[in-house]
């Protein structure tokens, strides 16, 4: 029998890091002209959430649950499936999380008012990066931006969003449950990447521990508790 302590965390990746984002590459040209209005969906949500519009929660919500969807079936099921033979395995759990944000949208009515709280500040921060800054890592790392991962077509800049979206809703049993998936899956992603010796392993690491972080704060930062009607 095999010792599986002489194993390393690359001897189980099967594909090559060029074959990795050679994916997202032909992901977005299948998928083209999806971008710029998914794009446009990500700045309206945050326009709302930054002018305290109680639609923005609901809205939000809805948008991701779309996003895990198409994840979970165009990413997963048709592409990543061809070097990944995990991924088929992978993609049930994306639709199920879809269910959780959908469940979580009914009841996702923010109060009407500002951002005033730190929790608040940082989820609308994180919810941003998934949506407009992740997808420019590429020039950062060398790469071309054909190669852009971006919410609600990659897994990665959707599991970062959900989190930030998360962190502007009390804190609950089905928040909570919601808020396990992506945490996992940044993880995961980040200890693939890092198995391929990609230094945009850092990017899931951090927005998983600072999505948690940033949800486990007390509700409170101004002094004053919540009256608005926000149950989840």
């Amino acid at each position: 029998m095999a010792d599986w302590s002489s194993y390393r965390l690359e001897d189980f990746i099967l594909f090559a890091p060029r074959a990795y984002w050679r994916l997202f590459e032909l992901h977005n040209a299948a998928l083209w002209p999806a971008q710029p209005l998914i794009l446009l969906l990500g700045f309206g949500i945050t326009l709302l959430a930054l002018r305290g519009s109680p639609r923005a929660g609901r809205l939000g919500l809805a948008l991701l649950a779309a996003g895990w969807v198409a994840v979970g079936l165009l990413f997963f099921w048709q592409r990543y499936a061809s070097i990944n033979w995990v991924a088929p395995y992978v993609m049930p759990v994306f639709l199920a999380q879809a269910i959780l944000l959908l469940l979580a949208a009914r009841a996702a009515i923010l109060p009407a008012r500002p951002l005033r709280r730190f929790r608040e500040w940082g989820g609308v921060a994180l919810f941003a990066y998934g949506f407009f800054l992740h997808p420019l890592l590429p020039l950062v790392f060398g790469r071309p931006l054909a190669q852009a991962e971006l919410a609600g077509l990659a897994p990665d800049p959707t599991a970062i969003a959900t989190l930030g979206l998360l962190c502007l809703l009390p804190r609950g049993l089905l928040s909570g449950l919601s808020l396990a998936v992506p945490v996992l899956w940044c993880l995961v992603s980040a200890a693939t990447l890092h198995a391929m010796d990609e230094g945009q392993a850092l990017a899931p690491l951090a927005a998983a521990l600072v999505g948690a972080a940033v949800w486990a704060l007390p509700p409170r930062g101004d002094g004053k508790a919540d009256t608005g009607p926000i149950r989840t």
